[in-house]
Formats: structure tokens, C-alpha cells, sequence
């Protein structure tokens, strides 16, 4: 295997340092997985990486977004069902199936060789509680609007391609068919990119109105990445010292940094914070 991948895309030239140990195509383009210095990436065409597994420690979460995507943690207790549109490497899936055991979880995939991907390359078990289904993320949501109503207590959007956000989360509709599939207590979480500024607003502009301006944003430092945190309804309402408090003690024990992102969420949310999740 070469030391390095140089690939050509529609945007240019792109270079990603490790060993090639896996490349296929499908009908939507490169699937490349590249592990250097014991961390195994997931692209898809790109440099951006998908999903990482460092090998000899794989229940942590190697990528930041990953992390400060689990800051639902700081405002609700163990999820009972959990819907996943994306599964990339199925880091997230294994961090809900290893740490919540009566957890029940739905993961929604697009592409079928990335679910093959992930269980040959980043340990995606095959478990009894991990459903896992072939289907656009978007038309998956909206057609359960009526038969899955109020059924889950997360719902997580991660949805990319080659070329960023999937055209299937691109419209208002689809946030309030998420709205709709959570409990009264739910939780959205969704991953965005912040690099264009005016589609960036677009997406924000939709979920506050779908949950009603119940909707903190987060940024990844140093990354594009802007995870929205959605609160249904029902939501339960916390005083920030007991968020830095539940800070402190998650820290303990899942290896996230969720002191630092709650400092984030308070400063870039400062003007609805105390609206929305504090009491």
C-alpha cells in the first residue's frame, strides 16, 4: 500500500496521509478507509474524515464533532430508542450500544457498502438492538411521521456526501417530521457545517422554527462543524450549576470534554440559554 492517497474529485486534487486499506465505488462515489499512527479514517472522496477508530482504544471517540455531538449527555439521563440518520463508521452507534445496554437504536444508511465498511473496518456489531436500514435519511423520516410519532427519545442527523449536507435534510418539512418522531422529552441533534454562511443560516433558521426556538448551537473549535442540540416540548430544565455539575461528573467517566463545551454553549447561545434548557 502507498504511504499517502492522492486522488482527483470534482473539486480538484485532494491528499490524505496514511495507508490505503480499503477503496471501493459505488453509484455515490469513493469509499476509502486510511489508518496512520494507529487511527483508522473513513472518507468519502474528500479529506474530510467520516468517522475514526483509534485501534487499540476503539470505545473512544476519536473525533471532536463526535464528542460535542454527545453534549445531550449533559441534559437528559440514559435514552430508551434512538434513531441515527448516517452511519458512516458507526462510532456513534457504538458508543450508545456500549454505554446504554437497554438502549434500542434505528440507523438509517444510504450507502450499502459504507454499512458493510463499518462492520469490517470500525467494529459496527452486529447486535440485537442495533437496527440497521437501507434508506434515504430524509424520505426514512418523513414517511414515519405517523406510525413512529413520539416514539424516540433521540434523533441524530449526520448526514454527508462528497459535496457536504444531503439534499434529502434541505427543507423545512424535514425538521418537523424529526419534531414529530421524538417524545415530548426528545432531543435532536444534528451536525452542521458553518462554511456557507448563508445555507449555515438557512438550516438554523429552519430548526428554530420547527422546535420553536428551543435550539442551542455548538461550535466544534478549531472545525467547521456547528452541532444544533433541539429540545422537544417536555424537556426537562436545568440551573447552570447543575450543568456544571453533570459536567464534571460525565467527564469521569466518558472521556468527553463536556465542561469545555458547556462553557461553549453558554457563550455562543448567551442570549436564549436561560430561555431554553435552564430554570
Amino acid at each position: 500500500m502507498a504511504d499517502s492517497i492522492l486522488e482527483t474529485c470534482d473539486k480538484g486534487m485532494y491528499k490524505v496521509k496514511g495507508r490505503l486499506i480499503y477503496q471501493s465505488h459505488d453509484d455515490d462515489g469513493v469509499i476509502e478507509v486510511v489508518e496512520q499512527n494507529g487511527v483508522r479514517s473513513l472518507h468519502f472522496g474528500s479529506s474530510a474524515r467520516q468517522s475514526c477508530l483509534r485501534v487499540d482504544d476503539p470505545e473512544n471517540l476519536e473525533l471532536t464533532y463526535l464528542r460535542a455531538m454527545n453534549s445531550w449527555m449533559l441534559f437528559k439521563d440514559a435514552p430508551e430508542q434512538g434513531l441515527l440518520l448516517g452511519l458512516g463508521g458507526g462510532s456513534l452507534a457504538r458508543h450508545l450500544l456500549y454505554h446504554y445496554p437497554d438502549c434500542r437504536l434505528v440507523a438509517v444508511e444510504y450507502r450499502k457498502d459504507v454499512v458493510r465498511v463499518a462492520r469490517s473496518h470500525f467494529g459496527l456489531p452486529l447486535d440485537k438492538r442495533l437496527k440497521v436500514i437501507l434508506d434515504d435519511g430524509g424520505e426514512y423520516v418523513r414517511r414515519r411521521v405517523e406510525t413512529l410519532a413520539g416514539y424516540f427519545s433521540l434523533l441524530f442527523v449526520d448526514i454527508f456526501d462528497h459535496d457536504g449536507m444531503s439534499p434529502s435534510l434541505s427543507n423545512i418539512a424535514f425538521f418537523d417530521a424529526c419534531r414529530a418522531l421524538l417524545k415530548d422529552d426528545g432531543m435532536l441533534v444534528v451536525n452542521l457545517w458553518s462554511t456557507d454562511k448563508e445555507l449555515f443560516a438557512t438550516y438554523r433558521d429552519w430548526l428554530n422554527e420547527a422546535f420553536q426556538d428551543r435550539v442551542l448551537f455548538l461550535p466544534v473549535k478549531t472545525y467547521d462543524n456547528v452541532i444544533g442540540l433541539a429540545f422537544n416540548k417536555g424537556a426537562p430544565l436545568y440551573s447552570l450549576k447543575d450543568l456544571r455539575s453533570r459536567a464534571e461528573a460525565l467527564e469521569s467517566v466518558y472521556r468527553i470534554e463536556f465542561s469545555s463545551f458547556l462553557k461553549t454553549l453558554t457563550k455562543t447561545n448567551s442570549s436564549v440559554i436561560n430561555r431554553v434548557i435552564t430554570k
